[in-house]
């Protein structure tokens, strides 16, 4: 399986607690919600079609448990999200959480790279994760994101986790897809096409006056 990454992500690269100010206020973070005065009716679609894709989630514990507390309530037959949280697998990497306790999930506490690399070996087409701020950082440092689709939202949270560490792992990426949508939401998918050191040049004149890369 293909693994892709999809969150929300502030114009300074936040991607805590989105949706609610309890969403995730570890390590003192007070700006939750951030997302929340943004119209779905914007950027609700490119949501459904993200999960229109996937066969498999993967998740780190604390969206599971944030997840498992709401989804399952969710009753409308026309919520495309609640069926694809219902009718999907779901693996929870954690070293402490024995018993997932919603139909559909499994525990995986064993080494990230292990697990995952063996979900990754699998047939079948994405295995996705959702939030899980955590596990997408510890992804990124290991080399097994393929893809990311995010929907960028024109606001500095100007706190929180952000989407990768500082220092980190490089990589390169290209954009496959990108799409403005009203109120300034910017939708990006973006393809890891190159791991380690980014490539790098200088700006330099050349002996006749002329600007050169090097």
């Amino acid at each position: 399986m293909k693994l892709t990454v999809h969150t929300f992500v502030s114009l300074d690269g936040v991607i805590q607690g989105p949706g609610a100010p309890e969403e995730d206020p570890s390590d003192g973070f007070t700006r939750g919600g951030w997302l929340v005065p943004f119209d779905p009716e914007h950027w609700g679609r490119v949501v459904d079609s993200w999960f229109a894709r996937l066969d498999a989630f993967l998740l780190g514990r604390k969206t599971f448990e944030l997840m498992r507390s709401y989804w399952p309530d969710v009753t409308d037959p026309d919520d495309a999200v609640a069926a694809v949280y219902r009718t999907h697998p779901k693996y929870v990497l954690s070293s402490t959480l024995t018993d997932p306790g919603w139909a559909g999930s499994t525990v995986l506490s064993g080494d990230l790279v292990t697990e995952v690399g063996r979900l990754k070996e699998q047939s079948g087409g994405e295995l996705q994760v959702h939030g899980s701020a955590t596990l997408i950082r510890s992804l990124h440092e290991a080399g097994l994101v393929d893809t990311y689709r995010m929907l960028q939202f024109p606001v500095v949270v100007g706190q929180g986790k952000r989407l990768f560490t500082q220092p980190g792992a490089a990589a390169g990426l290209e954009i496959t897809a990108a799409e403005t949508l009203p109120g300034g939401i910017v939708a990006l998918e973006a393809e890891v096409v190159r791991r380690g050191e980014p490539e790098v040049g200088a700006f330099a004149l050349s002996s006749d006056g002329r600007e050169v890369i090097r």
